[in-house]
């Protein structure tokens, strides 16, 4: 086994994952404790502009698993490329998105390669001896958990989201490829069409900014003042469980402990009281900023801003004033 640390960089269409470039922060920290380099792997089809993407962040060395057989994920080959790829670097440690192809295929890569594995993981620390710890948070962020591995183990962990801040000011790190060599009975799931849902809209597990709406949006037409300021901050459209139940978004959007844990750098809540399972499924955003005309609303009190006010007048006057920053 090697000192070097590896980052799994999810890419879908040619575009990175925002928070795979993050990965390359802890990755870094853990590489001058273990005097390894720190080497991405992307694998896919036609991969060039996210390697060079990921290039940006300052990695030693970028391997690349191009095949036309990988243009969609499929848990099956993905599996055994990202296994070959740690067979041939023998890392100390594999760092992954815990997003929904993270949460997939880390446990499958685990099994394959016979590492130490944890997910959801929001610190990763190596002492001295080698032995590996991570926290992991746990009854929805109210209490936290350490996880320890023991030295001359390998280990592969997925990474929580916005958790660190992606690097910069790199670019020149040599590339190797390495040719995709199927394993029997990696053919049992083919994937025949890839459909989007949601238009062009953001997903909230993959968005820096997250516009929310509730139940006091009273319809789906009313959400449309919720999109216009989405557009205008390059957010993502979310929505508490009461607004989808409801029918004015749909449970994609969903945000809370039945829906999607999403942790942006800024979350904007307009008429979402803040039940306890919403609070599940967001606390752990950087910045919260609430707007409820009831000023004991829950929310209020793990929000950074608030605003007691009518979102009906709040949300226009803000989208029009981002239009002016711009």
């Amino acid at each position: 086994m090697s000192n070097d640390i590896l980052v799994f960089a999810e890419q879908r269409n040619d575009t990175v994952h925002p928070a795979a470039l993050q990965l390359v922060t802890p990755a870094r920290a853990l590489a001058q404790k273990t005097g390894g380099k720190v080497i991405a792997c992307l694998i896919g089809d036609a991969i060039n502009a996210a390697a060079d993407a990921v290039d940006q962040t300052g990695v030693d060395q970028i391997i690349c698993v191009s095949d036309p057989a990988l243009a969609h994920y499929s848990a099956l080959r993905y599996r055994t490329a990202l296994a070959a790829v740690m067979e041939k670097v023998a890392p100390k440690i594999t760092l992954a998105v815990a997003s929904f192809m993270g949460r997939d295929l880390v446990p499958r890569v685990a099994l394959r390669t016979k590492a130490a594995s944890a997910v959801d993981v929001v610190d990763i620390q190596i002492d001295e001896s080698g032995a590996v710890d991570v926290t992991r948070p746990l009854y929805n962020g109210k209490a936290s958990c350490h996880v320890d591995f023991a030295a001359g183990r390998p280990v592969i962990v997925s990474v929580r989201a916005n958790t660190f801040a992606a690097p910069t000011g790199g670019g020149g790190a040599p590339r190797e490829s390495l040719a995709f060599q199927p394993a029997p009975g990696d053919d049992r799931i083919t994937v025949k069409e890839v459909a989007r849902t949601g238009g062009e809209v953001k997903d909230v597990t993959e968005a820096d900014i997250i516009v929310a709406g509730g139940r006091a949006l009273k319809s789906e037409d009313n959400f449309k003042i919720l999109y216009d300021l989405a557009k205008v901050l390059d957010a993502a459209v979310g929505a508490s469980r009461a607004a989808c139940d409801a029918g004015y978004q749909p449970h994609s959007r969903q945000v809370g402990l039945t829906g999607k844990t999403v942790t942006p750098k800024l979350y904007l809540a307009f008429g979402i009281s803040g039940a306890i399972q919403h609070l599940a499924g967001m606390r752990g955003s950087k910045t919260i900023v609430a707007v409820n005309t009831d000023p004991e609303a829950p929310l209020f009190k793990v929000a950074d801003y608030g605003i007691v006010g009518d979102l009906f007048k709040v949300v226009p006057a803000f989208t029009e004033a981002v239009r002016q920053l711009k």
